[in-house]
């Protein structure tokens, strides 16, 4: 059992892992670490078991429980965190056991969610994952309704429905369905806006605490929430960025992902995910301080080929490239190295966006006659006059001309 440093944190936390050989325990046992630190937890100790499978009562040994249970009791512990998938009977087997309220990783990636919900779309998505989660595992027995008092793995909107009986709940998945359904179709209508409109959309997505959200603050002065702690930003965010070639496009920043996303939590923010398999171009950042950042890439892959976005162009941008030395700096092929701390590297991200873009760009000089001025008006209303001058022969303008458009100004190019 490894120790930490005692650091004041309202409720204190031990983090169980079941190592079947699986996936790797150690590395899910860390980042569990760092969701405990994002529900506002601390992390007193952590325990790890080679097991052939988890044990179907208690998950963990008897043994080793019982070595957990005194260890809990000497050290005020207020909270135990599996790092799986517990079933009812589990936790009500562990808990009768120890005394000590349990949850598993799915819960606590729910309460993580539903502290950083601000939308109302984010905060009837998390309602709808715990519903669907908790419902199973809430029998109506005293002592498992009362886990939902307060506290980490618990708060969230859902939590008075959740005391209600199964019927009640069942109608309020219904309520939300339905209520989610209408914000789809508008969402719905609004890409089919920007469609029309010739809005070009770049989603930026990658592993949570990538550095998405500074990015976009970087390139859209966004005002994004940007912290140190796994999904900090939960709902996407959507901003205008005029490329240095003149041409505009929707900046979209997405929910950040974890190894082992349970299914249902992607089912739940499918929506807010579709702004990804939807868009023109997908700016995968990735962490490349971190020494999984190949397992972050994969992660990221993985999903984005589940929502179909294979055939759009993808950028991975290694980001903090600032934090490493140039050997150890990771090099992919199409790779963009950046800072989005410092804004080193983001002109050569913005010449990969503009490498990528749907539509094929043409930087015209021209001398218009002046019975030709009215043609100046839609570039200036697409963002694509650079600049204008007026003489005695013409009007001299410079402007990136999209290749639709370029027979209408061909005849006056210089």
């Amino acid at each position: 059992m490894q120790m930490y440093d005692n650091i004041e944190r309202p409720q204190r936390a031990i983090l169980i892992s079941i190592d079947t050989g699986d996936y790797d325990a150690e590395a899910s046992l860390e980042e569990l670490k760092e969701l405990m630190r994002s529900a506002g937890g601390e992390t007193i100790a952590t325990v790890s078991q080679k097991r052939d499978k988890p044990d179907s009562a208690t998950c963990l040994g008897s043994g080793r429980l019982l070595e957990v249970k005194e260890f809990a009791q000497a050290n005020d512990i207020d909270l135990l965190v599996f790092d799986c998938e517990l079933t009812p009977t589990q936790i009500r087997n562990l808990e009768a056991e120890t005394d000590i309220r349990t949850i598993d990783r799915t819960m606590l990636i729910l309460d993580i969610f539903a502290l950083h919900a601000k939308t109302n779309e984010g905060k009837l998505q998390v309602e709808l994952a715990q519903l669907k989660y908790l419902m199973p595992r809430l029998t109506g027995k005293g002592r498992e309704m009362s886990r939902l008092g307060g506290g980490i793995g618990t708060r969230g909107p859902g939590e008075s429905k959740l005391e209600t009986d199964r019927r009640h709940i069942r109608r309020r998945i219904e309520t939300l369905k339905e209520e989610l359904s209408h914000i789809t179709d508008r969402r719905n209508q609004l890409r089919s806006r920007r469609s029309k409109d010739g809005i070009i959309t770049v989603a930026i997505v990658g592993y949570t605490n990538a550095g998405k959200s500074t990015l976009m603050n970087t390139l859209t002065q966004a005002g994004v929430l940007s912290e140190d702690k796994l999904f900090a930003t939960l709902d996407p965010t959507s901003r205008s960025l005029k490329l240095p070639n003149g041409v505009s496009v929707m900046m979209i920043d997405t929910v950040g992902l974890v190894r082992r996303l349970p299914h249902h939590l992607v089912e739940a923010f499918k929506s807010t995910l579709e702004e990804a398999a939807l868009a023109d171009i997908i700016v995968n950042v990735c962490d490349a301080t971190s020494e999984e950042y190949q397992l972050h890439l994969d992660v990221t892959t993985s999903l984005l080929h589940d929502l179909g976005c294979e055939n759009s162009p993808i950028i991975t941008a290694f980001n903090k490239c600032d934090l490493l030395s140039p050997d150890d700096i990771p090099h992919n092929s199409g790779s963009v190295l950046i800072s989005a701390k410092t804004g080193n590297g983001i002109d050569k991200l913005l010449e990969a966006i503009e490498e990528n873009l749907p539509v094929q760009i043409k930087r015209f000089n021209m001398l218009l006659p002046f019975q030709k001025a009215n043609l100046i008006a839609p570039l200036r209303y697409m963002g694509a006059l650079i600049s204008e001058e007026y003489t005695a022969d013409g009007i001299l303008v410079t402007a990136n001309i999209e290749k639709p458009k370029w027979h209408i100004y061909e005849p006056y190019e210089i």
